[in-house]
């Protein structure tokens, strides 16, 4: 990734437009040197949980890259999913059934 080619502004990094929650989980990451295995016993959660939360985190710093403003269903699926109200496959029908609603509009 090119520093300034990709930031916004002029000695602004992308990474400080993220929620602080998805800084704090990007420190535990780098700090258990990328094992999303290890990250999701820290979080307590699953692996798929822990993989679909990094997926989210890296959805959001694409958006903030591109000036995307967030999807509000994906950012309402991953909350439920981090709450254990929905479950990732759950989760994963209902973004897809959405998907292809909206495509066929």
């Amino acid at each position: 990734m090119k520093g300034d080619a990709r930031s916004a502004t002029p000695g602004h990094h992308p990474l400080l437009d993220l929620p602080r929650e998805d800084l704090d989980l990007i420190g535990e990451l780098v700090l258990h040197s990328g094992s999303l295995k290890d990250l999701a016993t820290v979080y307590g959660v699953s692996y798929p949980t822990i993989r679909l939360r990094l997926d989210k985190v890296i959805e959001r710093l694409r958006g903030v890259l591109e000036g995307r403003a967030p999807d509000p269903l994906a950012e309402l699926l991953a909350s439920l999913v981090e709450r254990g109200e929905l479950s990732v496959t759950g989760a994963r029908a209902v973004r897809d059934l959405v998907r292809d609603e909206r495509a066929t509009r």
